[in-house]
């Protein structure tokens, strides 16, 4: 599993329970070891992610985190809505191009 893959799990793994998490808990549910666990713990505290707790007592994550949404600008949605249209579309949308530069 990729590293940032298990930040998110780790971060899911919390959010499922309101009870304190050993980091042998967590690192039996992803398959890893205890130490990665905790080093990762640390990076996601670090990246100001509200984790509570110490090795040996358990970590919790605090009420209220939610991953950040994800922001598009109106730019980026038209593309998302043309990519989409063209698709599921049985002809082509026609594309925009740009000027060629001299």
């Amino acid at each position: 599993m990729r590293r940032a893959d298990r930040l998110f799990q780790i971060i899911q793994v919390l959010r499922r329970t309101r009870k304190p998490l050993t980091a042998d808990a967590i690192a039996a549910e992803l398959e890893t070891s205890k130490r990665t666990i905790y080093r990762d713990i640390a990076t996601l505290i670090e990246q100001r992610v509200p984790i509570r707790g110490e090795a040996g007592m358990g970590y919790i994550l605090e009420k209220g985190f939610d991953l950040p949404p994800l922001m598009l600008t109106p730019d980026e949605i038209e593309a998302c809505v043309l990519g989409v249209r063209n698709g599921w579309s049985a002809t082509p949308i026609p594309r925009w191009r740009a000027p060629r530069r001299t």
